[in-house]
C-alpha cells in the first residue's frame, strides 16, 4: 500500500460519513472536522469506516492525532508500515 492509497481510503471513509463532502476542496493541513462540519458521532463513524477500510484500530486516546487529512494519512501510514517516501 502507498501513501496515495492511504489518502484515498481516508477520503472514502470520510465520504461514507459525509457524502456531500467535496474532497477536491479539502485543505490537507486544516482541521478536517471544521471543513466538512462533522460532529462527534460522525467522527466516530469516520474512525469505524477507517478501521473497516484499512484494518487499523485507532484507540480513543489517539483520536486527537487525526485532526487534518495529512495527519490522518501520516498516522495511518505509520500504523500500516507504509514507507514515508511511497507515492
Amino acid at each position: 500500500m502507498t501513501r496515495a492509497e492511504v489518502k484515498l481510503a481516508v477520503i472514502d471513509a470520510l465520504l461514507a460519513v459525509v457524502p456531500e463532502a467535496r474532497p477536491e476542496e479539502i485543505d490537507p493541513t486544516a482541521p478536517l472536522r471544521d471543513q466538512v462540519d462533522i460532529d462527534s458521532m460522525d467522527f466516530i463513524n469516520f474512525i469505524v469506516a477507517l478501521d473497516d477500510a484499512l484494518g487499523v484500530d485507532v484507540p480513543e486516546s489517539e483520536y486527537g492525532r487525526l485532526t487534518t487529512l495529512d495527519a490522518c494519512v501520516d498516522y495511518l501510514a505509520v500504523r500500516l508500515g507504509v514507507a514515508a517516501t511511497s507515492a
